[in-house]
């Protein structure tokens, strides 16, 4: 079974916020990665996997076919002969399990798909977005369609606005620079789902709506176009207050072990953390002037560089 493969994402900017009309950045993270795969159905993880794909074909069975139609004999047929997804993308960490098996999913079964390889008006990009909130749905119970879209395209995407995206150019790393952003191994999985819903919760409180309207989002837009001007001064300034907001109002967001390692970093300045995703558990993003200041910091725990400055 040829299958190609389809890559983690990392929003750098825009958890949340995306969902409220924010500005958002999401990039393609090569590191992890999966795939379709058949398999022996005898074996564990093959088995569970099929089964998983079979709840989820049922439920793309029922997605408004003016919106997308896939080709359901064929993956029942795939199916059968012990097709899993293979992938090495931890689930529950933030970096888009299922935004890769969404594209997967389409990539192989939608008819009259759009393809990579034609000419992307942004029109293209936000149904193709769209049609992947839909079916990512089956995940989180509400989708921005912004994960699959990253892993089908491969690309960085800018979101202006729900219903304004487009894929972007984002500044050379600088291998030499002595700045990083990383992402923090928190040890512990998460669920999308809950965390929405702790977030939703929170927005019915006008306080905090007001806070979130006024100085969630307005750091959010900020860091997205220092970090595309490659200010990184001005971003630094940004990623603190960003980083403050959080603490301050994202708590159940944060594992309860990382709540005074996150005011450490506001207080000597050697990092900033943020949320990866959704939080609850997963990665944690940091972002560093000086990443080996940083990883003294930081040595207890696993660190990965994402991108150099």
């Amino acid at each position: 079974m040829k299958a190609p493969l389809f890559y983690s994402k990392i929003l750098l900017f825009g958890e949340y916020g995306i969902i409220s009309d924010s500005k958002g950045l999401s990039i393609p993270y090569n590191f992890f990665k999966g795939g379709f795969r058949l398999g022996n159905l005898s074996n564990d993880e093959v088995k569970k996997s099929n089964k998983n794909l079979r709840l989820f074909k049922d439920f793309i069975s029922k997605i408004n076919k003016n919106i997308v139609v896939f080709d359901l004999k064929k993956m029942n047929d795939d199916l059968t002969k012990g097709m899993y997804f293979d992938s090495t993308i931890p689930q529950g960490y933030g970096v888009g399990s299922s935004g890769a098996l969404v594209a997967a999913i389409y990539d192989r079964y939608a008819q009259n798909k759009i393809t990579i390889l034609e000419n992307l008006t942004k029109d293209k990009t936000l149904v193709l977005k769209n049609i992947f909130s839909e079916m990512e749905s089956f995940f989180h119970g509400k989708s921005s369609g912004l994960d699959p879209l990253n892993s089908y395209l491969s690309l960085p995407i800018l979101i202006h606005s729900k219903n304004k995206v487009e894929t972007i150019g984002i500044p050379s790393q600088s291998f030499n620079g002595k700045g990083a952003v990383f992402l923090l191994d928190s040890g512990e999985s998460s669920e999308t789902a809950p965390m929405i819903e702790i977030f939703f919760e929170s927005m019915k409180n006008k306080e905090y709506s007001k806070i979130f309207k006024e100085d969630f989002i307005l750091a959010t837009d900020n860091c997205v176009e220092d970090f595309l001007k490659a200010d990184f001064k001005s971003l630094f300034s940004n990623i603190k207050k960003l980083s403050k907001v959080v603490l301050e109002n994202f708590k159940p967001m944060i594992p309860k072990d990382f709540h005074n390692i996150w005011a450490k970093g506001l207080e000597s300045n050697d990092y900033f953390l943020k949320l990866c995703g959704s939080g609850g558990g997963g990665y944690i993003l940091g972002f560093s002037q000086d990443f080996e200041k940083a990883k003294i910091a930081l040595s207890d725990y696993k660190l990965e560089v994402v991108y150099n400055f």
